[in-house]
């Protein structure tokens, strides 16, 4: 908080562009139906920041709509994430898209922006590459903002607040400086990148805190204040899903870092309900995450 926070404001496009020199610079968008958002979004990166960002490139998460078709027409390179390394078995998820990712982009920062923005401005990235354009110590940047909701100005990121920011000061608490731990606007030097494993699913974020914290240290870090960010929320129902999937995301750092002793397995059904016509039905999922290894260490790549 101290040392690396800083501003949008701080990092104005024209002296990024200077202190670029010969870096590049990928953009990549994880995208599953959001036709409504990611045409804008790639049309914006395009106009506004096309002195900074080498590629756009949007991964299609088995849209069942046509997202795929608007990113390309705005002037994405679109990839539907199961061509990409088709030799191995597909996994489901975010941070699958996230990982595969890295197989077909080439910068050498790497910036990560939802999908699903709504208002969306470029200083969202913009932003995210500041710190590492103009400074070789950083190997991560994250993104934080204010998250409008149902008419407060901050009233988003419910699971940040009753999930993952707890379990963070619990376990991690020299993670606890990020205001948005689990933001999904964040950028990081490939050679960081491909060092780590990746989480699918919802854990992709705090798997990749809590493993760069262990291959790079703290001072790596930094966060940037983006200003405000807008989105289409998401039901309770869906909140909880992905609140269990972040649960499982930690236990599995727990355990790998030798913080807790396992003595079962923990169970990847969630169990919701719903109102029915007499009493309530009960709504199933599978909140099962899996992990990708280090770029790096597939001889495929």
């Amino acid at each position: 908080m101290r040392r690396r926070t800083s501003s949008v404001a701080d990092w104005p496009v024209g002296s990024l562009v200077e202190a670029k020199g010969d870096v590049s610079v990928s953009v990549v968008l994880p995208a599953r139906d959001e036709r409504e958002t990611v045409g804008e979004i790639v049309q914006i990166i395009r106009r506004e920041l096309a002195c900074l960002v080498d590629e756009i490139v949007v991964i299609d998460s088995r849209s069942t709509d046509d997202t795929a078709v608007v990113a390309a027409r705005a002037g994405a390179a679109v990839h539907a994430q199961d061509d990409i390394l088709p030799e191995l078995p597909p996994l489901d998820g975010k941070g699958e898209a996230l990982w595969k990712s890295l197989a077909v982009t080439t910068g050498d920062i790497v910036a990560f922006v939802d999908a699903d923005i709504r208002k969306f401005h470029s200083s969202l990235v913009s932003g995210v590459l500041g710190p590492l354009l103009t400074d070789p110590t950083v190997a991560y940047a994250k993104g934080c903002y204010d998250r409008p909701f149902d008419g407060a100005p901050n009233g988003g990121g419910r699971v940040t607040e009753l999930v993952a920011r707890p379990l963070i000061n619990l376990h991690w608490p020299l993670l606890s400086g990020f205001v948005q731990p689990l933001a999904g606007e964040y950028a990081g030097r490939r050679s960081a990148l491909e060092r780590v494993p990746f989480l699918t699913r919802y854990g992709v974020e705090l798997g990749l805190l809590i493993d760069l914290l262990d291959l790079a240290g703290l001072d790596a870090f930094a966060q940037v204040d983006l200003g405000s960010r807008e989105h289409a929320p998401q039901s309770t129902e869906a909140l909880g899903g992905m609140a269990g999937q972040i649960m499982l995301a930690a236990w599995s750092r727990l355990r790998r870092q030798g913080k807790i002793e396992s003595w079962h397995v923990p169970s990847p059904c969630l169990d919701q309900f719903r109102r029915a016509c007499v009493g309530h039905e009960i709504v199933s999922s599978d909140i099962t995450i899996a992990e990708r290894p280090p770029m790096l260490t597939l001889t495929t790549h």
